[in-house]
């Protein structure tokens, strides 16, 4: 390298919050189906602990010799649903255990997989999953859970919704912070590194590594360089910072990879914020003009960051994947906290620019008197927009017991704090109760 990129990379690390955010085993276990849950259990430990078992090692070695941080050292497996089509009784909180006794044994942050996709209909099986959600997330510290239940081919599966709505209540009512560990998507996507909702898909490999890495602070101290430029050369200089960052990860992922003795799959280019102060995607939107983020113009900022995001990513690696682009989680973002604190953006606004981010909506806190029907129409929403859209999107909304709009609950760590935001006060039962399918849009027939 020349010595300049030397230099730029060190204070990347130093002063503008660089990471990889996280390092991703995904695992097969297709091989540990067995036609009994509990057997599947057994054999869901002895390989996730065998194959696994130098994940954290060889990450932790790899940070201290280049320097970079690697904040989180996670494993994604197959949507576990799956693992349980055989049984004529599927009981998954053996494999939710299963999942987190390993998870601890090998020192990884979190686990995800535990996962039902059903945008087409549910399986008893998925259905099971479902229903186990609440005492399989309360029951274990380090697993992540996952719904998809809608695609642009198939639609949105509206009973699935429905039960959604019911479930977030329900792991709510446990503890609010269990609901953080669940994503419902649509259009999910079978390579996503980064939790709560990442899974291993079927069409993927037996095992393989991939990397996340964000920098919002990066991109911020490179956009405020340039106050009056022109969107061109905005859109520039952060494809080629997002260049530069891709590059990290990359060679980070083909190190890990490497010394793992397994396949190196993508990097997942997103801009996920911290609360940190620098850490924000929220403040780029600010140093972009805004005053606010939720100003108007907010989301033609958050689209043009997005897409100039994405440029750069995939020029600088081999293959980028996941869920690569930027995220707008309310309780991880400084900025995005003080924001929604001072009534400068609403739910309805957070909805409008999901439209145009990497996700959806994440990682909000909302009144713990909300009915699961508001839930579900929210989730209902957020699924419409990424079908219609070609899109994956996203909720993880927290339903805090107890708490009302002006209150705020205290997550810690990476999870930040979240201020209870309103919800709009309209009944949705009626319209959740029809229940069946939403079609798929009429331009979803491409054959």
């Amino acid at each position: 390298m020349e010595t300049e990129q030397i230099k730029e990379t060190i204070e990347m690390i130093s002063e503008e919050n660089l990471d990889i955010r996280t390092i991703t085993m995904g695992i097969s276990l297709l091989d540990c189906v067995t036609g009994d849950t509990a057997t599947t259990a057994k054999k869901v430990y002895a390989k996730i602990t065998r194959v696994a078992a130098q994940l954290v090692p060889v990450a932790d070695a790899l940070s201290n010799e280049y320097g970079l941080p690697i904040v989180n050292k996670r494993i994604a497996v197959t949507p576990v649903a799956l693992l349980a089509g055989a049984d004529p009784h599927p009981d998954f909180l053996p494999i939710a255990h299963a999942l987190d006794d390993a998870a601890q044994a090998i020192g990884v942050d979190l686990i995800g997989g535990y996962a039902a996709l059903v945008a087409n209909g549910c399986t008893p099986a998925d259905t099971a999953l479902m229903h186990s959600l609440p005492e399989a997330l309360a029951t274990t510290e380090r697993v992540c859970a996952a719904v998809n239940v809608g695609s642009s081919r198939a639609g949105i599966n509206m009973d699935a919704v429905a039960q959604m709505g019911e479930t977030v209540k329900a792991i709510a009512a446990i503890d609010p912070v269990n609901a953080m560990k669940l994503v419902v998507f649509c259009n999910a996507v079978e390579d996503n590194p980064f939790m709560a909702g990442a899974f291993w898909g079927v069409s993927e490999g037996d095992v393989a590594i991939s990397t996340g890495v964000s920098g919002p602070g990066v991109v911020q101290r490179a956009v405020a360089k340039l106050p009056k430029a022109s969107f061109e050369v905005i859109c520039e200089t952060i494809k080629q910072t997002a260049f530069k960052v891709s590059r990290m990860g990359e060679f980070i992922g083909q190190a890990a990879a490497k010394r793992l003795g397994v396949p190196f799959n993508i990097v997942d280019l997103s801009l996920a914020p911290t609360p940190a102060p620098g850490d924000s995607v929220a403040e780029i939107l600010e140093t972009l003009g805004l005053s606010h983020v939720g100003t108007p113009g907010t989301t033609a900022a958050l689209a043009l960051l997005n897409d100039a995001v994405k440029k750069g990513g995939i020029m600088a690696a081999a293959r980028v994947g996941g869920l690569s682009g930027a995220f707008i989680p309310v309780s991880e973002d400084r900025n995005m906290i003080e924001a929604a604190q001072a009534g400068h953006i609403t739910l309805e606004k957070l909805e409008a620019m999901t439209a145009v981010c990497s996700v959806g909506l994440d990682m909000v806190a909302v009144p713990g008197d909300t009915p699961a029907t508001s839930l579900a129409g929210m989730i209902a929403d957020e699924a419409a927009i990424g079908m219609i859209n070609n899109k994956t999107t996203a909720v993880r909304v927290i339903p805090v017991p107890g708490k009302t709009v002006g209150d705020t609950i205290e997550f810690g760590g990476l999870f930040g704090r979240a201020p209870i935001m309103p919800v709009n006060t309209g009944d949705a039962s009626a319209f959740i109760a029809r229940g069946g399918r939403i079609p798929a849009p009429i331009h979803s027939f491409k054959n």
